[in-house]
C-alpha cells in the first residue's frame, strides 16, 4: 500500500493508535515507528486533527491520541482528510482544440470520477477497528 505514502502513515498510525486508544504519542515516536520524518509525521496527522479525527496536546508531555472511537473512523474518513485522489484526473481548465480529444476527455473525466466516487463508497465500508479486527 505504498502508492500514496500519506495514506499509508496515516492508516498505519491511526490502526497502531486504535490499540490504545487514550495513548498520546509524540511525532518522534510515530515518525521512528514509521520510519519517516517528524515533520512529515506532523503534516499528515495535522491534516486528521483538522478533520476531527486526532486531537493534539502540545509540550513536553504532549502528542498525538484518537479523537473518536476507532470504530468511527472510517477508511474514507482517513482518504477524506487528506484531500487526495488515488484516481488521478486531468485538472486542466484548458478545452481541447480537437472535438475527438474533447469528447474523449469527457468521457474519460467522468469515468475516473465514478471510479473515485466508488472507492470512497467502498473505503467508508471498513473502520480502523475493522482493519485492527477488533
Amino acid at each position: 500500500m505504498k502508492r500514496n505514502s500519506r495514506l499509508s502513515l496515516a492508516l498505519h498510525t491511526l490502526s497502531h493508535m486504535a490499540g490504545d486508544p487514550d495513548r498520546l504519542r509524540t511525532s518522534s515516536y510515530i515518525a521512528e515507528h514509521a520510519g519517516t520524518n517528524p515533520v512529515v509525521v506532523r503534516r499528515v496527522l495535522g491534516k486528521l486533527r483538522e478533520a476531527g479525527l486526532l486531537t493534539s496536546e502540545k509540550g513536553h508531555a504532549g502528542g498525538w491520541r484518537l479523537a473518536r472511537l476507532p470504530g468511527d473512523i472510517s477508511l474514507a474518513d482517513v482518504y477524506l482528510a487528506l484531500d487526495e485522489r488515488m484516481v488521478a484526473a486531468d485538472e486542466s481548465s484548458e478545452a481541447p482544440a480537437c472535438s475527438v480529444e474533447h469528447a474523449l476527455h469527457k468521457k474519460v473525466s467522468g469515468v475516473l470520477e465514478e471510479i473515485e466516487e466508488s472507492l470512497v463508497k467502498r473505503l467508508a465500508e471498513t473502520s480502523i477497528a475493522q482493519v485492527r479486527g477488533t
